[in-house]
């Protein structure tokens, strides 16, 4: 049986919904009747258990159409509109091209239109007087097939002949250069582009070249990355604070494929990604190994697994929790118990102190001390009576059992321990989104190209997301990064090369 996430023909699609909406019609009417008649066998009220029981069905129904058709953002629409401006911008302005190179290119008119059409005699070129506008144009991308001759020398006595150096090759006797390897690489993991595709579009500019050459070059490309990719996680442990998130990763070995999860952990600078065949506690203990600093997750229950003892003991670290999922649950809850305003404004409030708090990583030193410290008196200043009403609030509010409003405060409160680290350690942010960020260049990758094709691609694709992430957080060109690495490498296999930080 095709299972929904499998359907790519909309159509289809549309038939499938039809029908699902019709067989949840009809399972509404049959669960109408058996818990009447469960509550009469237990003489009970049958109309006030059928109520609740309808309640959690339309709550459970409305977050489902929502998160399928309804808008992503969490944006509410309470807030206080800006003023309009006195006079509103029409378009946007040209934006400056600083890295576009420039051409000049002057246009004569044609020999027969220069004649004059006031007096017929003829017109002449006015030295130095153009009437000048700019224009954007494309010029294709052309491939090169580069015939390298490597110059012999011989000496007048009779020695053995030297030739001059082959430049680098990823694979011996390759014949792709480590820039084409690069540019692959960036078009699938840096912009989404399947290699399937690549292979049509190359083929468009004159390039005959096969998808499996691509990913034999990307593979390669990747064996000389290896130590530099090992090296990030040693480097994202180094900050006293990481982020770890998680998302699943189609491993299409056989049929539909196999769900993966792809684990990432992160600092604020460096990114590092490894894709698992799991989601168990287990796995996020491997992830977490010895770190023992701050991990900011979400709920998950396996990072709390992992932090307690078991058959390799306890991860060390401190799990903090996410705010931002926090006020989500209250976001979906709020269309059922307009309560949910009241907590929504206090944790608006949390946010609005942390805008006016200083970053601290970036800075050295007494800098960052003296930030760190600023960071944690604001916190027990205005947060920490904050958060404290915000618990009172959640303990005194009554919600139906199983409803979206309970679940929203229970979430909040058993995680509450997790959710008050920041108040004490002025490192933590209030949430989990840069992560999140990082894990969205593999969410779109995923999309187009639906995952990999093997363990080892599994392995490929974490390298460059970990590789190609971390140079963007530090400014550094991806390309110019990839390059640079791989040409250190090739020249000295185990080079470990890391993106620039940002001075």
């Amino acid at each position: 049986m095709t299972r929904v996430e499998q359907l790519r023909d909309l159509e289809t699609a549309k038939q499938v919904a039809a029908l699902l909406e019709a067989e949840n019609a009809r399972l509404h009417q049959r669960l109408e009747a058996l818990v009447a008649e469960v509550a009469r066998l237990k003489g009970e009220d049958a109309q006030a258990h059928l109520q609740l029981e309808l309640t959690q069905l339309k709550e459970q129904l409305a977050l489902m159409q929502q998160r399928l058709f309804g808008a992503s953002s969490e944006k509410r629409g309470d807030r206080p509109h800006k003023p309009p401006r006195a006079k509103p911008q029409k378009g946007h302005g040209p934006k400056a091209q600083l890295e576009l190179k420039v051409q000049e290119v002057l246009l004569p008119l044609d020999e027969a239109d220069r004649v004059c059409g006031l007096c017929g005699s003829g017109l002449h070129a006015w030295e130095g007087q153009t009437e000048d506008c700019e224009e954007i144009t494309v010029v294709e991308r052309s491939f090169l097939l580069r015939r390298v001759k490597r110059q012999k020398y011989r000496c007048g006595q009779g020695c053995a002949p030297v030739t001059a150096p082959a430049p680098p090759r990823l694979l011996p006797g390759g014949r792709y250069s480590v820039d084409f390897a690069v540019h692959v690489a960036l078009m699938k993991y840096g912009f989404h582009l399947p290699l399937a595709r690549q292979e049509r579009l190359y083929a468009r500019e004159g390039l005959t070249v096969e998808a499996q050459t691509l990913w034999d070059q990307l593979e390669a490309l990747a064996r000389h990355l290896q130590k530099s990719y090992e090296a990030l996680l040693a480097e994202v442990f180094t900050s006293p604070l990481i982020h770890a998130d998680e998302t699943h990763w189609l491993l299409l070995d056989k049929g539909p494929g196999t769900k993966w999860y792809a684990w990432t952990v992160a600092s604020p600078d460096t990114v590092f990604h490894r894709i698992y065949p799991s989601r168990s506690g287990a796995t996020a203990r491997t992830v977490l190994g010895d770190y023992e600093g701050v991990v900011l997750v979400d709920g998950y229950a396996a990072y709390q697994t992992a932090t307690k003892s078991g058959p390799d003991g306890p991860c060390p670290a401190t799990l903090a929790f996410c705010w931002a999922h926090v006020r989500r649950k209250f976001f979906e809850a709020q269309q059922f118990a307009p309560a949910c305003k009241e907590v929504l404004d206090l944790i608006g409030e949390l946010y609005a102190v942390e805008a006016d708090l200083p970053g601290w990583y970036a800075l050295e030193g007494e800098e960052r001390q003296a930030a760190l410290a600023h960071r944690l008196a604001v916190r027990q200043q205005k947060s920490a009576p904050l958060t404290q009403r915000i618990r009172d609030w959640a303990h005194a509010q009554r919600a139906l059992p199983g409803s979206a409003f309970r679940k929203a405060i229970e979430y909040m409160l058993n995680l509450w321990a997790g959710l008050t680290v920041f108040l004490t350690q002025p490192q933590v942010p209030l949430d989990n989104n840069h992560v999140e960020r990082q894990l969205r260049d593999m969410v779109i990758g995923r999309k187009n190209h639906y995952g990999s094709k093997s363990k080892r691609g599994t392995e490929v694709a974490a390298l460059f997301y970990s590789l190609i992430e971390t140079a963007r957080l530090r400014g550094e060109d991806p390309g110019h990064y990839l390059r640079r690495a791989a040409l250190a490498a090739i020249e000295n296999p185990g080079t470990v090369t890391l993106p620039k930080p940002q001075s």
